[in-house]
């Protein structure tokens, strides 16, 4: 009986996969112009980098780049087989087989997968476990266009369960897989602070001055603005956050790990997990340190992002200076 090699199963599954041409672009011409904007932002606003952190984030990418050229595969396979699989279902109880590849379809699809983002992306900051995965692409202190490519190496292991229904409905794979990389290529674009705000257009979309609350570790700031392309989500779901005059963004995390090493930032927040679950009497506090929010405690020793937003209301609606904590874990 020969033995099960997974490099070769993967290899093979690759070459079964339709070719993806948006990933050609981008190499071809995407990616040289987001290097270009990297250079050029660097030039012309020095102070927005430290280059402990940048390169710390560059080596952080290359890992996610690995993780991602890795479990594209599966997850591609995942949505064509799925989509294979209901097909049938879809012809007798339906009446179609496939949603196809008409304009409009593109339009819905874009707009199915924003909606998928915002929910991954929001459950990524509300589940301590994903959290642990998204957090590095939090953990940086500065806020610059570096940080777009700073993705936790562990995001895309659970980030496809946001989107197997729309190969179930009717979305072609292709399609889904092509959205999803236009999704990331308009996120880079959010990571810089050189962009002015732009009134009209962030009613809808999104923009680097919007997306820098989503950065802020300050309490206002906290668990908002989650949307990819769009802002819509964030304020039919009540999200939203316009920024606040007087308020200045603080980046970064609020329980930060001290280091630049790029394998710690990754592992930190799972080490802490463990950490919380050993030490947390009964199996409904230990289930709470993982799934519950991150800055949850049975004793009251860190606080959550609505816990500190409800005593910040407080102390304002009375009058006084809002505590301070020397160990606040949620950001």
């Amino acid at each position: 009986m020969a033995s099960f090699n997974p490099v070769t199963a993967w290899m093979e599954m690759k070459a079964q996969l339709p070719d993806l041409q948006i990933q050609d672009i981008g190499l071809k011409y995407l990616y040289p112009v987001l290097i270009a904007l990297v250079v050029l932002e660097y030039v012309q606003a020095r102070h927005l980098y430290n280059l402990k952190e940048t390169w710390a984030s560059f080596m952080i990418a290359a890992g996610a780049t690995v993780m991602r050229v890795i479990t594209q595969v599966f997850e591609v396979t995942l949505y064509l087989f799925l989509f294979h699989l209901a097909e049938p279902l879809r012809e007798q109880y339906l009446g179609y087989s496939s949603f196809g590849f008409a304009w409009y379809v593109w339009v819905l699809c874009i707009l199915a997968d924003d909606h998928n983002f915002y929910w991954h992306h929001r459950l990524s900051h509300n589940i301590r476990v994903l959290w642990a995965a998204h957090l590095p692409h939090h953990s940086a202190k500065t806020f610059n266009l570096t940080v777009s490519v700073r993705n936790g190496w562990f995001i895309t292991l659970y980030k496809p369960i946001f989107w197997i229904w729309m190969p179930l409905v009717g979305f072609e794979p292709i399609m889904i897989a092509t959205c999803l990389i236009v999704n990331s290529f308009y996120q880079f674009f959010l990571h810089s602070q050189l962009v002015p705000s732009l009134p009209l257009y962030e009613r809808f979309f999104n923009t680097p001055y919007v997306h820098t609350v989503h950065h802020s570790s300050n309490t206002e700031y906290l668990d908002r603005n989650h949307g990819g392309i769009l802002t819509i989500w964030d304020r039919i779901y009540g999200t939203w956050q316009a920024p606040i005059k007087g308020i200045k963004p603080h980046y970064g995390i609020n329980h930060d790990p001290g280091t630049d090493n790029p394998i710690t930032h990754n592992l930190f927040e799972f080490q802490e997990i463990w950490k919380d679950v050993k030490k947390a009497p009964g199996l409904k506090n230990k289930f709470m340190y993982i799934f519950g929010p991150p800055g949850w405690s049975h004793d009251g020793s860190s606080m959550t992002s609505k816990q500190l937003q409800r005593e910040l209301a407080s102390a304002k609606a009375a009058g006084r200076e809002v505590p301070e904590h020397v160990f606040v874990r949620a950001n």
